[in-house]
């Protein structure tokens, strides 16, 4: 039987489809809360346990650290199969899942020699310890660092400090948003270490949910993708011992360099959610046209000519999500790389607005579809179209993504990442 993370990535391997397996043995469960999830605006706890018993929480770490070995592929293919279950599920696994960027990319940045003999030891350690942290200990992670500060050059600025004291260091910030708050098991929390300017103060630290100091953000009554836990945190000189920080100058950049898209590299598994859930009504919609029938005729609701148009421009607008999709995946996964660096980013910057914009015509037409009787706030229509809507403003609107594109076109300049060229 096609496995559901198969409709968007194509030509699984056999350990892929394996991987595929665990994702589609937890989909059931994640279904079952999908209403609740949504109407309450709060994340299933239980999920965690869920995704945890089946060794997800460790998809992509490498075996060697206790993880499944698994890719940006199986990411994306597992976020895509689980939006289509609980896109706001499917977000917050998402984000957890980015955390182990921060492990991966740092050792690529160490077999780079990228860091001296005197900062690889620092590096090292704190890569492995977000690794085994995923994996062999199976622990939900959560990765802070947007906050609502924004320069005109760059969509995240990081205002939240790290000051040196004896033994570890003193965070204070507010991060706007940050999937699993209050949720995940320990934090990741970017700032800027004291002292010094720009992306060379760039730094991670892992940050325990409850330390002294955590506190968490007056929660908001989102739109969509309501079961995600964004609401963020506020840090009061909370203590981060030295061993849970990653405060090398300039390590934060150098890690950035090695991914093959833009900032961290899988973005385009987070856009998979959005999709999966364009998916999922498209077939709602199509098992419903086929259903009910016309009450004079008896003939589906499906055959009428203004069903069978909505139809058509539903099919269109799913297949050119995939399409960029697909086609994102592949320059970030294949080997040797299709494209430059330069024109991969590029490409993402378009794949984010385009995705997104088909994903809502998709979930807008269901709703054309299934009329006055989909409108309800519960119902599969209503909620599509209100959690593929929320693509359209996160992080970069589509507009935005144009801009940038065009912008790498003429002047072969990508945005500054964090407020500071990352090359």
């Amino acid at each position: 039987m096609k496995r559901t993370g198969e409709y968007l990535v194509e030509r699984m391997s056999a350990a892929e489809r394996q991987r595929a397996d665990c994702v589609e043995a937890v989909l059931p469960a994640i279904r079952e809360q999908a209403v609740k999830v949504d109407r309450s605006g709060e994340f299933c706890r239980s999920h965690v346990g869920t995704l945890g018993e089946a060794g997800l929480l460790g998809l992509i770490v490498p075996e060697a650290y206790g993880g499944m070995g698994g890719s940006l592929r199986d990411l994306a293919a597992a976020t895509f199969a689980i939006g289509s279950a609980c896109p706001s599920t499917a977000l917050a696994y998402f984000f957890h899942c980015s955390s182990a960027s921060r492990g991966l990319l740092a050792l690529d940045a160490l077999e780079a020699e990228l860091f001296s003999d005197a900062e690889a030891p620092a590096v090292r350690r704190f890569a492995e310890k977000v690794l085994y942290t995923m994996g062999r200990d199976g622990k939900w992670l959560a990765n802070f660092a947007s906050e609502s500060v924004k320069s005109e050059r760059s969509a995240i600025t990081i205002g939240t400090t790290a000051r040196p004291v004896d033994g570890g260091y003193l965070l204070s910030g507010v991060k706007s948003f940050g999937c699993a708050t209050g949720v995940a098991d320990r934090y990741l929390v970017t700032a800027n270490l004291e002292g010094h300017s720009g992306a060379l103060g760039l730094c991670t630290f892992f940050v325990d949910r409850d330390a002294e100091g955590v506190g968490e953000r007056e929660k908001w009554n989102a739109l969509g993708m309501r079961g995600t836990a964004t609401h963020g945190l506020v840090l009061n000189d909370v203590f981060v011992a030295d061993e849970d920080a990653l405060a090398v100058p300039g390590a934060l950049v150098r890690c950035m360099r090695m991914s093959r898209g833009s900032f961290v590299g899988n973005q385009v598994a987070a856009l998979a959610c959005y999709a999966g859930a364009a998916w999922s009504v498209y077939n709602a919609a199509i098992g419903m046209l086929g259903e009910r029938t016309f009450a004079d005729t008896g003939r589906p609701l499906g055959t009428s000519p203004m069903h069978q148009q909505l139809i058509g421009e539903m099919l269109v607008d799913l297949e050119s999500a995939m399409l960029w999709l697909r086609r994102q995946l592949e320059l970030e996964t294949s080997e040797p790389p299709l494209l430059e660096k330069q024109k991969v980013v590029q490409h993402w910057r378009l794949c984010k607005g385009q995705v997104a914009e088909h994903g809502f015509r998709v979930a807008m037409g269901a709703l054309k579809c299934a009329g006055t009787s989909g409108t309800g706030f519960s119902q599969p229509y209503a909620r599509a179209l209100r959690d593929t809507a929320m693509a359209l403003v996160q992080a970069f609107p589509a507009e935005r993504g144009r801009l940038m594109a065009a912008q790498i076109e003429i002047s072969e300049e990508e945005q500054a990442q964090f407020g500071v060229a990352a090359r």
